[in-house]
């Protein structure tokens, strides 16, 4: 879960799509090199070309490259 500003104030991500949606429709910002690894990683992996953890850990890092508070459930 993302922890972010605005009108939706927490983010809960559980697919490439929505990890998609919020890198384009919700991130704070457009620009930061973890930010546009994060874009480019989550392509590769809706196309299939590497595996969705590799997603979530670009996610991850954008999100603190943003100072985006983040909560991590694993199951």
């Amino acid at each position: 879960m993302l922890v972010m500003s605005g009108q939706e104030k927490h983010r809960l991500i559980r697919s490439l799509r929505e990890v998609a949606e919020a890198l384009v429709a919700a991130w704070p910002t457009d620009d930061g090199k973890e930010y546009i690894a994060a874009v480019r990683t989550c392509l590769d992996a809706i196309k299939g070309n590497i595996p969705a953890k590799a997603a979530r850990t670009a996610l991850l890092r954008a999100a603190e490259e943003a100072g985006i508070p983040v909560i991590a459930v694993v199951h």
